[in-house]
């Protein structure tokens, strides 16, 4: 429990896992039936290291606001895990174009929305007063 613990607490040793994981998990389903699409690639690699990257931020808003509790944390918290979906969606979208939608929206437009509401937990966390 406490190597997991030193873990956490060493942010540069979290966010090389975190991105490492992330792009290894989703490397081959993802990235390697685009291998040869060269720009293609790029855009799903810029998904991917967002996807990682808003991962990271979710973890670390999540221990500060098991720290300290606090409203403003906790909408920047879900700010940061929406944005993982809105994300992971986008990939979805640049990966298999026009494929997947839910009812008349694609998922490219809901990651869109999803990015919105992003701001809107980051806009509710900055004029929170706690």
């Amino acid at each position: 429990m406490l190597k997991n613990n030193h873990l956490l607490e060493n942010r540069s040793k979290l966010l090389t896992i975190t991105v490492f994981t992330i792009i290894g998990i989703l490397a081959i389903p993802v990235l390697l039936p685009h291998i040869f699409h060269q720009f293609q690639v790029f855009h799903i690699l810029l998904h991917l290291t967002g996807i990682a990257l808003a991962v990271f931020l979710s973890i670390i808003s999540a221990i500060a606001y098991a720290r300290v509790r606090t409203r403003r944390l906790l909408f920047t918290m879900l700010a940061f895990s929406i944005f993982v979906t809105s994300e992971s969606l986008s990939l979805v979208d640049a990966a298999w174009q026009y494929t997947y939608y839910l009812g008349t929206f694609s998922a490219g437009e809901i990651g869109h929305i999803l990015a919105l509401c992003t701001l809107g937990m980051f806009a509710i966390s900055v004029f929170r007063r706690d």
